[in-house]
């Protein structure tokens, strides 16, 4: 269809041509026909012109398109090779998981061939306890009456001894019986005092409990755990003082020494390891109570430079019962950089997106509680995909109070990265700065002679082997006496 642009320029120059034509008739006295033959000659210039310039205006219009096209063409490979990145880039990813997940099945192999090793050990063992007790059953057994022997010269009236040989028999081994000792009783005015005159005298120690990697069982986090020594020197366990420090009031500078302790602590793992991390528990009465919350936020504010290795740990019960002066203290936190855990979790119900905006990267899950049936049916998720639903949202999954080798093959059947228990080491107190490696050996050599659970190896000489043990195993080693 022609365009109306393209009829008025027609017009235009039949108008052109035509007033050509009469000027030269009119005014120069040329004759009609060859006025005419003039006004035909322009009008055939004017549409010579016109059509040379549509031509040229369509090839620069037909240009661009051109250079359009190319440009589109050229932004189409680049997206099909932003594709087939993203798509090698899968492929990796999957490879990656399956040598990881052969990785993982050879590792378990090697848990299986260890566990193997130690059961011969084991039944080697039974087997030289029962030959040494069949020999000293053997040495109390009665003797047998021995034969009797020709005498070298017989008499006439050969002489028979009547009376049975004399049986000698070893006496039994004394067995001494040493009942333990109870501590005092105690109410709870004179719990409270000690537990005030121990905070008011610095008699705060902490004690540290590896963390390890599941099935390697290296040595990655410790937690610090909070004791008190009495004036008698026992050592009280934090559910016993805890309660009566949050009704003293007193539990603000309790975490302020902790803190510190902690800090002092990471420095010198840090020294050794420096991918190394230190969980340290903070309260819910700290977190909420101004006062007692500045000094912790103003000492963290002056040790930035350890938040990507201090964890701060909270309660379940903390973090459901956040009020506005609780998050925004818990801000100020995340804020300068440290991450937070939750302990003492006692079901599964857990919001991992809002955790992780809030800056929680580690949840602690008692392994009874993650391989109960019953928690699978009370919770929105099954146990076993707990640990990938929190790696989602850059949170790892910790199994806490593994106590026993059964519950950590069931637990890495639920991908579970690190465990925490009496399995792998208990609570121990810190050996001081100036305690020689040899004494320190010495002394780790005496609770493994007395059935104390041997710690992991990494970072180990910082602390301290117990030096005494108690319940059965101690009773029954006070029980024997000399041989």
């Amino acid at each position: 269809m022609i365009r109306i642009s393209t009829i008025f320029i027609a017009i235009c120059m039949v108008l052109v041509a035509a007033s050509l034509g009469l000027i030269l008739y009119s005014v120069a006295g040329i004759s009609g026909m060859e006025s005419a033959i003039v006004a035909l000659t322009a009008l055939t210039f004017l549409i010579l012109y016109n059509a040379v310039s549509m031509r040229l205006r369509d090839r620069t219009d037909v240009g661009g398109q051109i250079a359009d096209l190319s440009r589109g063409t050229a932004d189409l490979a680049r997206q099909v090779a932003e594709f087939g990145r993203r798509l090698t880039a899968v492929e990796g990813k999957l490879a990656s998981l399956n040598h990881a997940g052969a990785d993982r099945i050879q590792a378990v192999v090697g848990e299986i061939n260890e566990l193997g090793g130690l059961v011969k050990q084991l039944a080697v063992s039974v087997a030289g306890h029962d030959d040494i007790l069949s020999a000293n059953a053997a040495a109390t057994a009665p003797a047998e009456r021995p034969e009797s022997s020709p005498p070298k010269e017989l008499s006439k009236e050969p002489s028979f001894t009547t009376e049975p040989p004399k049986l000698v028999v070893a006496p039994p081994p004394i067995i001494t019986v040493v009942p333990e000792v109870p501590a005092p009783v105690r109410n709870e005015v004179q719990t409270l005092a000690a537990v005030r005159a121990a905070i008011e005298e610095n008699r705060l120690d902490i004690y540290l409990q590896p963390m390890v990697t599941l099935p390697q069982r290296k040595v990655r986090f410790y937690e610090a755990v909070t004791r008190i020594r009495d004036e008698n020197d026992r050592v009280l366990a934090a559910e016993e003082f805890m309660p009566f420090v949050e009704a003293a009031g007193l539990i603000g500078r309790v975490d302020h020494t902790m803190m510190l302790r902690c800090v002092q602590v990471l420095r010198r793992l840090m020294v050794r390891n420096k991918e190394v991390g230190l969980f340290c528990n903070m309260a819910a009465a700290t977190l909420g109570s101004s006062t007692t919350f500045a000094p912790c936020l103003d000492f963290l504010e002056a040790n930035r430079a350890l938040a990507p290795s201090l964890v701060i740990e909270f309660k379940q019960a903390t973090f459901r019962n956040l009020g506005p002066t609780e998050s925004e203290h818990l801000a100020a936190l995340a804020q300068r950089g440290f991450r937070f855990s939750i302990d003492h979790v006692t079901d599964l119900r857990i919001e991992p997106r809002e955790l992780a905006d809030r800056g929680v990267r580690f949840i602690k899950v008692p392994a009874t509680l993650l391989l109960d049936p019953k928690a699978s049916s009370s919770s929105d998720i099954h146990p076993s995909d707990l640990s990938d639903l929190l790696g989602r949202f850059g949170i790892d999954l910790i199994a806490e109070r593994i106590e026993g080798e059964r519950a950590v093959v069931d637990l890495l059947d639920f991908d579970v990265r690190f465990g925490q228990g009496f399995l792998f080491a208990p609570p121990r107190p810190l050996r001081p700065e100036g305690t020689p490696a040899s004494d320190s050996a010495s002394a780790s050599k005496a609770p493994e002679s007395n059935g104390a659970v041997k710690a992991p190896t990494s970072d180990a000489p910082i602390i301290e082997p117990p030096t005494r043990t108690t319940g059965n195993a101690a009773l029954a080693r006070r029980a024997v006496g000399p041989n």
